[in-house]
């Protein structure tokens, strides 16, 4: 075999690799690149590993030296990138959109001739609302405002925030609860 017959069996092989990790990915949404498994937050995962490794390095510091800081600080990252994952996960957007997918058309403030589209970008905002502020204590009547600036940045549907506070809203409640509970 040639060299050049090489190169493009390689490079066939390659794009069959990629076609074929984009096509389960796109059927796939929010998959873990490494694991697989639905529902990937990476962001949260890196926040928990970035913090519970620092806190490890510096008890590893101080019990173990130099050593025991390094030992430290790859424990602390794996177990906290772990929880970090898991806090991640108690709001998956997947699953949030599946679900108001089904279920906008039910809801009081649903208007005939509306889409799923038009209120979209509201249930996001409301769930990912909560990931961003509910946390922090506040209620829903203390951050709308912020909500009202995040939904009008991004909206992608007809509805002004008027309309879309509604679904916004309910989105949020559902997020809480979910976090109270633990993923739906």
């Amino acid at each position: 075999m040639s060299l050049n017959n090489r190169s493009d069996s390689t490079d066939n092989d390659t794009s069959n690799i990629v076609t074929n990790s984009n096509d389960h990915n796109q059927n796939n949404p929010n998959r873990d690149p490494i694991s697989g498994e639905l529902g990937s937050h990476p962001l949260g995962a890196g926040v928990g590993a970035a913090g519970t490794g620092t806190v490890a390095t510096v008890v590893g510091g101080v019990v173990g030296g130099p050593i025991g800081a390094v030992v430290g600080a790859v424990i602390g990252s794996v177990v906290g990138g772990l929880a970090g994952k898991d806090v991640a996960e108690q709001i998956n957007p997947t699953l949030e959109d599946i679900y108001w997918r089904e279920n906008y058309s039910s809801s009081p403030y649903f208007e005939k001739g509306t889409t799923y589209a038009d209120y979209q970008t509201a249930y996001r905002a409301g769930y990912e609302g909560y990931d961003r502020y509910g946390h922090s204590g506040r209620t829903y009547s203390e951050i709308e405002a912020n909500l009202q600036r995040d939904y009008e940045k991004d909206q992608t549907g007809s509805l002004p925030w008027e309309k879309a506070k509604h679904a916004v809203k309910d989105a949020w409640d559902r997020a809480a609860l979910s976090f109270q509970q633990g993923p739906l």
